[in-house]
């Protein structure tokens, strides 16, 4: 057996990037498992090497100084890393380690990072005050949609369809993930006619509307479309952030626009969905508000999408609050003032479903429904007026029954989808 020289139970991390696993060796111990994802992740290989030069790389090596069963806590010397640098981060702790035959399964649950490393980021440039400040909306959530059909509309039918849900009283309209800039409705003539619904929906309403359009593209094109966004009085881009990459992420953050970033996090669950294996959802927000998103997608634990409710309320806290306590899945983390960024719940919502979502998430939440205003029997702008009604009636604590006897829409709509039970 090797010796487990990245293992120290006695050291108590100061300037250090830590990480929760969840490991699960295989045909090893745990001890040994812990080990090998340690020396993996930091300084070490697979077997000795020279060690003329060891001295000063013995000083920042990763080291295990936590096993509570299956969850393993590793400290990475903040030295180990470029700080500034996401991809370098991640490559070092959630890289090579998740397919070593050490482990027969490694899950990143959590990090922790310390303040060089959060100093070195801008964060999230609005944030939940910011948002609120330019929405003009004080308390109540965000209310939002997805145009849907998700993908065939054209550019007219596009915009129509927002001006409809800014009119029945949505705050912002989103594009969908995999709404670029096709053939049948090209980034240019979209943003400028949904822009220009949008504007007109604002003097119809007196309320302020935002468009959210999709500028994920290869990088350099990415710039041109925010840039583009920006100069024709947008205030929100929208960027599905793992499948452009964190790099692209920091390339956009960077480049400081004036615009509100949406964060999509289409691909998430190829990472998250397993249990045992991969990254938490967690980690993705961590990353995310540390480069700077001002709104992310977190999940409901209600409608379509996989997700407890509980793991939702701690990546919410997690991303909201300066300071996080630890939990059974979760480290502590000083944020250092870092702007918070405001959750967004989507994924087959509807009116019923509001007042689940602000008794367990709150008030500083985006509420997107996509299927759930489109879908609405008379239509896109009744279908955006059963949801602002739903949250008026939450506001005013009243039943959605009750308020449904006075406001049509939101009667219909419990009429084709119903409330859920027991929720």
């Amino acid at each position: 057996m090797r010796k487990l020289n990245f293992i120290n139970f006695k050291y108590h991390p100061k300037k250090d990037l830590i990480c929760l696993f969840k490991i699960v060796p295989n045909r090893i111990s745990i001890k040994e498992a812990a080990n090998t994802v340690a020396l993996e992740s930091s300084v070490g290989t697979w077997t000795d090497v020279a060690k003329g030069k060891s001295d000063y790389v013995e000083k920042i090596k990763a080291k295990v100084f936590s096993i509570r069963r299956n969850r393993v806590k590793i400290a990475y010397p903040q030295e180990l890393f470029e700080y500034d640098n996401v991809p370098n981060i991640l490559s070092s702790i959630a890289g090579n380690i998740m397919g070593m035959k050490a482990v027969k399964s490694i899950r990143l649950e959590d990090v922790s990072f310390p303040k060089s490393i959060i100093k070195s980021f801008s964060g999230p440039k609005y944030g939940i005050k910011g948002i609120r400040e330019m929405m003009k909306i004080k308390k109540r959530p965000l209310v939002g949609t997805i145009i849907k059909p998700k993908l065939g509309l054209n550019t007219q039918h596009h915009a129509q369809s927002a001006y409809e849900s800014w009119i029945g009283g949505c705050d912002i309209v989103k594009d969908d993930e995999n709404l670029s800039s096709q053939k049948f409705n090209t980034f240019e003539k979209r943003l400028a006619k949904t822009l220009e619904m949008a504007d007109k929906a604002e003097k119809e309403t007196g309320e302020k509307k935002a468009y959210l359009v999709n500028v994920t593209a290869e990088t350099k094109e990415m710039l041109k479309r925010a840039q583009l966004a920006e100069k024709m009085g947008s205030k929100y881009i929208m960027i599905d952030i793992l499948t452009a990459g964190w790099a692209a992420l920091q390339t956009l953050r960077e480049a400081n626009f004036k615009l509100a970033i949406h964060a999509h996090r289409a691909m998430h669950a190829a990472f998250d969905r397993n249990p045992k294996h991969g990254i938490s959802m967690m980690v993705i927000a961590d990353f995310a508000r540390l480069i700077g998103v001002d709104q992310i997608h977190i999940g409901t634990g209600i409608g379509k999408l996989e997700g407890k409710i509980k793991n939702i309320k701690e990546i919410k806290e997690d991303i909201e609050k300066n300071q996080v306590k630890k939990g059974h899945d979760r480290l502590k983390q000083n944020w250092y003032n870092l702007n918070s960024t405001l959750g967004v719940s989507s994924g087959g919502l509807h009116p019923g479903h509001i007042p689940f979502l602000i008794k367990n998430l709150g008030k500083d939440l985006v509420i997107q429904a996509g299927g759930g205003v489109h879908g609405h029997p008379f239509g896109t702008e009744a279908g955006a007026k059963a949801m602002r009604q739903a949250v008026d009636a939450v506001m005013k604590k009243t039943s959605l029954n009750e308020y449904a006897k006075t406001h049509v829409e939101l009667e219909q709509a419990i009429s084709q989808w119903g409330l859920p039970k027991n929720k």
